[in-house]
């Protein structure tokens, strides 16, 4: 199974949407320095708040210091944190002394070699590692990708489950999991249309996942 993280969720209603199509989780954005798909925390434990289990809610958040992600992640009161930048080493245990259930996501950005060392170093002390490209668009207005044969090699030497990100689209999914065989898929703009969620995006993509799995299957 391949699960499906569909980020930048806006309202309740887009987060009704992502798990009628089949979405395993749904990644809600904080503040940050840049990006899409920011809203007020209050919505983020609002939609936190509805979405039934076992569907995981995310907090995207840019905080670093421990102390100030555990305000946040009480403050709305997500099953998960993903961490879009790097904490100290002994971050990761302070999280886990103060928030014992909930899930710890690092954010790794594929550019070169160096993030494969990461990847091991980290592995242990999170429960999930998502391989995301270097912030940004591609020129067709999707989020940028990156090396998949690096990330397929991150999948295949940590014992953390990872999630594969950036610039996945309908187009492209089968191919990612063929080749990254990743634990789940993250995106963004590659269901939406003007900002929206979009119903025939989102069903084409879940379409292409089911598809790359029952690829998988019969290898």
């Amino acid at each position: 199974m391949i699960r499906v993280k569909i980020c930048c969720i806006a309202s309740l209603a887009e987060a009704r949407l992502a798990v009628r199509h089949g979405a395993s989780a749904l990644g809600l954005v904080s503040a940050m320095p840049s990006g899409p798909g920011v809203i007020d925390d209050r919505l983020i434990a609002e939609i936190a708040a509805a979405v039934p289990l076992p569907v995981s809610t995310f907090l995207l958040t840019s905080r670093t210091e421990p102390k100030a992600i555990v305000e946040h992640a009480r403050q709305c009161g997500t099953t998960a944190v993903q961490l879009v930048d790097l904490v100290e080493p002994s971050g990761y245990a302070e999280l886990r002394r103060a928030l014992p259930n909930l899930k710890i996501v690092q954010v790794l950005h594929v550019t070169d070699e160096k993030v494969f060392e990461t990847a091991r170093r980290i592995a242990t002390a999170v429960d999930a590692i998502l391989l995301h490209s270097l912030a940004g668009e591609a020129p067709d207005g999707t989020e940028r990708g990156h090396d998949w044969a690096l990330s397929r090699r991150i999948v295949e030497t940590v014992a953390c489950p990872v999630f594969l990100a950036g610039g996945l689209t309908p187009d492209n999914v089968g191919e990612a999991i063929d080749q990254v065989r990743p634990y789940a898929v993250d995106l963004c703009s590659g269901v939406r249309s003007d900002d929206r969620l979009d119903r025939d995006k989102l069903a084409s993509f879940f379409t292409e996942v089911d598809a790359a799995v029952a690829r998988l299957e019969r290898v």
